[in-house]
């Protein structure tokens, strides 16, 4: 297994804005121990963060949010990357949508993406559905991602775990996983 750290929209719109998840502090803490396992193995951890332009169709369903070089679209400073870490932006969903992610990951040998981050029924589970048709493994850190509810954070977890194949795990056991290989 070759994995890669997947951060999602750990932004401050997702986390403390009008878009915020109600658990987004609460997993913050678990994120950043996450980060500092894969930094320690030299395993990538990648960043993949709205940064819309005026133009973008999400505002139809959503108002403007995480509008490119605002301040709602930072990275929280908690999670804040690291010289050696990537950020891809996204206008889109997925994490996959014209950013370059898939052909980054192929060349960094990776095999299974971890995922992580805001909001696990919206752009967790559209990563993980194209995660899925580039034929990568998935996990879900299921302590590590967060939903506007808990009803639509367990349909999210269960929907990929049925239909994409997505192992539904703990940071306990990813971070396990991480150091028994």
């Amino acid at each position: 297994m070759k994995p890669a750290l997947i951060v999602i929209d750990m932004l401050e719109e997702f986390v403390r804005g009008r878009l915020r998840s109600p658990q987004a502090e609460t997993i913050i803490p678990v994120i950043r121990s996450l980060i500092e396992v894969f930094r320690g193995r030299k395993l990538p951890v990648i960043y993949v963060i709205d940064s819309h332009l005026p133009s973008d169709i999400e505002f139809k369903v959503w108002g403007p949010h995480a509008v490119k070089g605002s301040s709602e679209a930072r990275i929280v400073d908690e999670l804040k990357p690291s010289r050696g870490d990537l950020v891809f932006e996204k206008r889109y969903y997925s994490g996959f949508r014209d950013t370059g992610l898939d052909v980054t990951l192929r060349d960094l040998g990776v095999d299974t993406v971890v995922l992580t981050g805001i909001h696990t029924h919206i752009c967790v589970l559209h990563t993980a559905a194209d995660a899925f048709y580039h034929r990568y493994n998935i996990i879900v850190v299921k302590d590590a991602v967060a939903a506007f509810s808990e009803s639509d954070h367990e349909y999210a977890l269960k929907y990929m775990e049925r239909v994409y194949g997505a192992k539904i795990l703990t940071s306990d056991e990813v971070i396990g996983l991480i150091e028994k290989s």
